[in-house]
């Protein structure tokens, strides 16, 4: 279970924190508070021996975990197991994905993030509509679709996914 939770907290720091730190120095291990260094025993034996953009990233997630509720640690560890079970190729298309999305200026990571969580709101039967429904759309219809979802609904409903492709 360490290691399911570990494996969250570098999943769910992802990239974002890859070049917080840059190319600095790593963490000693005595500078990590006391429940990061809970989360983190595993590494606590090798841990010098790990790059340092590695130990950041470990301990930003560890961060980024003390702050989450049960329900989103739960959430995310949901995530995790299914992220588990996706195909290497898979996983490196959402790995792209998600450095697109970062490469977004913040406004408009933000609307993708509003239109996720539109989409997200829905009953799943309608998620699963919307979604077949936008399979076999063109382009310009899922764009005037989408136009249409906004008038109706307001707000940033079905907005632009990284690397162009529409999210319903």
């Amino acid at each position: 279970m360490r290691a399911l939770l570990v494996c969250v907290i570098v999943l769910a720091c992802g990239v974002a924190s890859a070049g917080a730190q840059g190319d600095s120095a790593g963490v000693p291990w005595s500078q990590l508070s006391p429940g990061e260094q809970q989360l983190l025993q595993r590494f606590s034996d090798n841990w010098d021996q790990l790059p340092p953009r590695k130990q950041q990233r470990l301990r930003n997630g560890a961060q980024q975990w003390g702050t989450m509720t049960p329900e989103e640690r739960q959430e995310a560890k949901q995530r995790f197991k299914q992220w588990r079970t996706l195909p290497p190729e898979q996983q490196q298309q959402l790995r792209e994905r998600y450095q697109q999305f970062r490469q977004l200026p913040p406004e408009q990571r933000e609307s993708v993030r509003d239109a996720r969580r539109w989409f997200r709101s829905l009953p799943p039967e309608q998620r699963k509509e919307l979604r077949e429904k936008f399979k076999h759309m063109s382009p310009e219809e899922r764009r005037a679709y989408r136009r249409e979802l906004r008038r109706q609904y307001g707000g940033n409903v079905g907005g632009q996914a990284p690397g162009g492709s529409s999210a319903p």
